[in-house]
Order: structure tokens, then C-alpha cells, then sequence
């Protein structure tokens, strides 16, 4: 039989908000639509935050995979009271929170497929230092790797492999996997696009085919005010909408950049985003295509400069008068 107390506790009570009134603090930047990261500053513990189909807020922790479950177990594992004493902890909440906290935008229910493919990837080592097979095979230098447009964006897990996330307009769901000789897709993930942090000063959105050509690209053609998007190969049935959303997303006059392969297949994946760009309706995009010269792609373009390679550098950012 259904316990109608703790079922209102786990669908009314927004987590976030009593974990605010706990101390910890919503991490931003690691958030995204459908999921919350918070952290604690005391504890070091963090937490990601969603809701799951049957309305339940639901959390896991980074730290201890025992560690998980709806607010009754966020409670009971930080605070060791009875099942008595949680009600009674809780009872408040269900009326006015005893701390004012901010309003969170609701969260969206998630599957919980997606939400094994998040805690997987949210145990995962942030290669904003540098990444061992993406410096020596792939020549991507570190510091590309540390710029705010990739914190985050690229990780890497527990058999060294470069991750690589993709989203859809739910948030995370799934990343690509990549390592000598190896190629593979998170299990239970769906493919969507790679994509790199977006900025409100962005001029261009640079589309390639794979995340390691994406991160060449930006190598091989320093630019700021560029954001990066790849598809992972060949496209389902939902990217083309994402590619469209991606290209809405740009601020006014910008230009949508078909950076894939120098072959068929690359020049027939350019017309799809092409056609992507129409559909915005956005007169004011611009559409360019751009291959490699002599080469299959852009990562074998960046490996076929001559040795050795000057250390990256970022752009300079002009300042505004």
C-alpha cells in the first residue's frame, strides 16, 4: 500500500530547494536542462538532481553509489533520523519551506536509462588539465582542453577513453567514447550532438562530424566567438531538429559553418545542415560550407602540420572600448 505522506514528500518537495536550505549550492555550470549538480561547500559532497518518471525528485551522489534516491533517502543518509523523524522533518515543507530559497524552474521527468548514462558520466574525471590520447594521437593541445568553451565538454573515464557528451533538448543522453583503435557509444545513450558551452557574443557555430574534428577545427582556426556542435557520424532521424535548434540559437547575423569530411558523405551531411538552417526561417544566418584541403578531415589536417608544433595559444578577446 502507497504511503500518501511519503508520496507528497517526493513529488511536492523540490529537492534543490531543500538542499539549498541545507547549505549546499546550485553548481551552474555543470548543470543543464533536465539535470542540477549542487555541491556542498562544508562536505565537498555533491549531488545531481532530477526528477524521475513517476514524478519523484530523485538524487545520486558523485561520491558513494549507495548514496541515492528520493528526498526520504537524501535525509535519512545525511541526517541518520527515523522514519518518524523524517516525516517530521519534512511535514513543513510540504506548505512553506521554513527557509526562504530561490524558485527553481521545474525539472522535466527522466527516464531512468538517462539517468544511469548521467551518473556514469558525472563520476567521470574532467579533462580541462589535458588528456593523454587526445594530446599524443589526436595533437589536441591541453590548453584548447582548459578554455571555458570546453570545461566540462570532455572527459574522461575510468579506461582513459576521451568522452564526449551529447545533448538533446532534454539535456545529457549519451556520450561517445574514444581511444586507440576504439570507438564506442554509452550503453542505454541516445546520440544526439556534441556541444560545446554557447556565449551571447558568439559570431559562428562550426557543425563537424566528430567531436575530435570539432576540437581540431578550433585548433587549426582559432576564433572566440565560435561555438562547435558534431553529430557523431551518420545522422538519425532526430538531429536534423537539433542541428535547427542549434542554428536558432545563434545571436543575430551569425554564420552556420558545415565544417565536415572532404567526401561524399561529408558534402551530403553539409546539405543537412543546410537544409537544418532553412527550417529556422532566420533570414539573417548566415550558411558556409568548409572542407579540409588534402586531407579526409580536420584532425588529420591538424596531424599533417609540420612538427614540431608551436604551443597553443587562444585568441586574444578584442576589449570594448
Amino acid at each position: 500500500m502507497v504511503d500518501s505522506e511519503l508520496e507528497s514528500f517526493k513529488t511536492q518537495i523540490d529537492l534543490r530547494s531543500y538542499a539549498l536550505g541545507q547549505g549546499y549550492q546550485l553548481d551552474a555550470k555543470s548543470s543543464w536542462r533536465g539535470t542540477s549538480v549542487m555541491r556542498h561547500p562544508s562536505t565537498q559532497d555533491k549531488v545531481i538532481i532530477k526528477r524521475d518518471m513517476d514524478g519523484h525528485y530523485v538524487y545520486f551522489s558523485v561520491r558513494d553509489d549507495r548514496d541515492n534516491g528520493s528526498i526520504i533517502d537524501f535525509v535519512q543518509n545525511r541526517q541518520r533520523l527515523s522514519l518518524g523523524t523524517v516525516r517530521k522533518e519534512l511535514r513543513p515543507w510540504t506548505g512553506q519551506a521554513p527557509l526562504p530559497v530561490p524558485q527553481f524552474p521545474a525539472l522535466p521527468k527522466t527516464e531512468k536509462d538517462r539517468m544511469k548514462v548521467e551518473a556514469a558520466y558525472a563520476r567521470m574525471q574532467d579533462a580541462n588539465a589535458g588528456h593523454p590520447y587526445l594530446e599524443r594521437e589526436r595533437l589536441i593541445p591541453a590548453a584548447l582542453l582548459a578554455l571555458d568553451r570546453f570545461t566540462g565538454r570532455i572527459r574522461i573515464d575510468q579506461r582513459s577513453n576521451a568522452v564526449f557528451p551529447h545533448f538533446d533538448q532534454d539535456g545529457l543522453s549519451g556520450y561517445e567514447l574514444k581511444n586507440i583503435g576504439f570507438t564506442g557509444f554509452a550503453s542505454g545513450g541516445t546520440k544526439a550532438l556534441f556541444l560545446s558551452h554557447e556565449f551571447p557574443t558568439d559570431t559562428k557555430l562550426v557543425l563537424c562530424e566528430s567531436a575530435i574534428d570539432a576540437l581540431s577545427h578550433a585548433v587549426l582556426f582559432p576564433n572566440n566567438h565560435a561555438r562547435y556542435a558534431s553529430i557523431g557520424g551518420k545522422p538519425n532521424p532526430q538531429q536534423p531538429e537539433l542541428i535547427r535548434a542549434a542554428a536558432a540559437r545563434m545571436p543575430v547575423g551569425g554564420e552556420v559553418i558545415a565544417a565536415m569530411d572532404a567526401d561524399g558523405d561529408g558534402r551530403k551531411l553539409a546539405e543537412v545542415v543546410r537544409a537544418a538552417v532553412e527550417m529556422t526561417g532566420r533570414h539573417d544566418l548566415r550558411f558556409t560550407v568548409h572542407e579540409p584541403i588534402g586531407h579526409k578531415d580536420w584532425n588529420d589536417q591538424l596531424r599533417a602540420r609540420p612538427l614540431p608544433l608551436l604551443p597553443y595559444r587562444a585568441p586574444e578577446v578584442p576589449s570594448v572600448a
